[in-house]
């Protein structure tokens, strides 16, 4: 089961990426008159695109702004969701070091898949690889985990890919696991060490949870030459995995879904006018705290007149009280939540 702070936490990166994308829809095609050289090319498709876009302008911002938002997700949302489930962060590792003998074994092991020598096997390269008591003079290339956490036995490295990759990328990245692998090993010697590459959603799927892996890990000939397939976990594997959880991705869907409707931008500013609102629409209000999973809020409002009667002889509770429950920047105002619920 995905804890309440957990389902608050998703919410509220789902109203900060929503709101971002709302600021920057392109409205018209006066931001975007002159693209010529899109213009120019995309004459070739104009008998495919006659019935689909009538404005060549606004296609153009459009593609800009999808980018944009999947940039957002890939960049931001994905990652804090993945490190909120499981109580993990990000983490870069810089001038890490493995031996001349762990180095060697790399190049072997990189060599023998790249010549279809061997089929990539997880269990037999880290038997191989990750023993060595030798001295530690090779300086590996600096890497990021998106999703990091370590436990009593383990240390957990995941970082998240898009779902459609270039073939060429699987080589160096099988390298870099390889190699963080072992810096890892040496760093936490008596932990067994995992370092996955995580997908969010299966793009070959026919539901929006669904997944094949089988079927995925086909997706690229040079996928299936360096990647073993417990070096990966795709969409509801991912989430649920991070979690601990069944139905995990279900659920992160079912947040968004409720909070990404049409009236958004309208929902958004009537809880950011919260001291204007709740007065006469309090039961409305509630109701929508709840929708979106916003319950530090939710216990605020409800227990409102009673705050009021408490931060009425202190001067800086009672401005940190009539403070919005949102900043300017999107985010939601921790500490008047902290400060605020502390007194119930």
């Amino acid at each position: 089961m995905i804890e309440e702070f957990a389902k608050e936490y998703i919410s509220l990166e789902a109203i900060r990426t929503l709101h971002n994308q709302f600021v920057k829809f392109p409205e018209d095609s006066l931001n975007n008159r002159n693209a010529p050289f899109h213009k120019a090319f995309l004459k070739a498709f104009a008998n495919k695109l006659e019935d689909k876009v009538s404005d060549v302008p606004i296609f153009i911002s459009l593609s800009s702004w999808l980018h944009g938002l999947n940039t957002s997700l890939g960049q931001s949302f994905f990652e804090k969701t993945g490190q909120v489930l499981c109580n993990g962060e990000k983490r870069k590792f810089t001038k890490l070091k493995i031996s001349k003998k762990q180095q060697i074994k790399i190049s072997d092991i990189m060599a023998d898949l790249k010549n279809r020598k061997g089929l990539p096997d997880m269990k037999k390269e880290n038997k191989e690889l990750l023993p060595d008591d030798g001295i530690a003079d090779k300086e590996i290339a600096n890497f990021t985990a998106d999703v990091y956490f370590e436990d009593d036995d383990s240390i957990t490295a995941i970082e998240l890919k898009t779902v459609k990759p270039n073939s060429s990328v699987f080589k160096a990245e099988k390298e870099k696991i390889l190699e963080a692998k072992a810096a890892l090993k040496r760093l936490y010697p008596s932990k067994d060490i995992y370092y996955f590459l995580g997908f969010p959603f299966d793009p070959l799927a026919k539901t929006s949870t669904g997944y094949d892996k089988e079927k995925y890990y086909s997706y690229s000939v040079d996928f299936k030459t360096y990647i073993d397939k417990n070096e990966f976990l795709l969409a509801g594997e991912l989430w649920n995995f991070l979690s601990g959880a069944e139905n995990t991705m279900q659920i992160i869907l079912d947040i968004i879904n409720a909070i990404a409707t049409t009236e958004f931008m309208d929902n958004y500013e009537f809880l950011y006018k919260q001291k204007e609102n709740i007065k006469d629409e309090k039961e409305k209000y509630l109701e929508l705290l709840d929708k979106w999973c916003l319950y530090r809020e939710k216990k605020i409002v409800e227990n409102y007149k009673k705050l009021q009667k408490l931060v009425s002889t202190d001067k800086k509770l009672l401005r940190i009280f009539n403070q919005k429950p949102f900043k300017s920047d999107i985010k939601y105002n921790e500490n008047r939540a902290t400060s605020l619920l502390n007194l119930l």
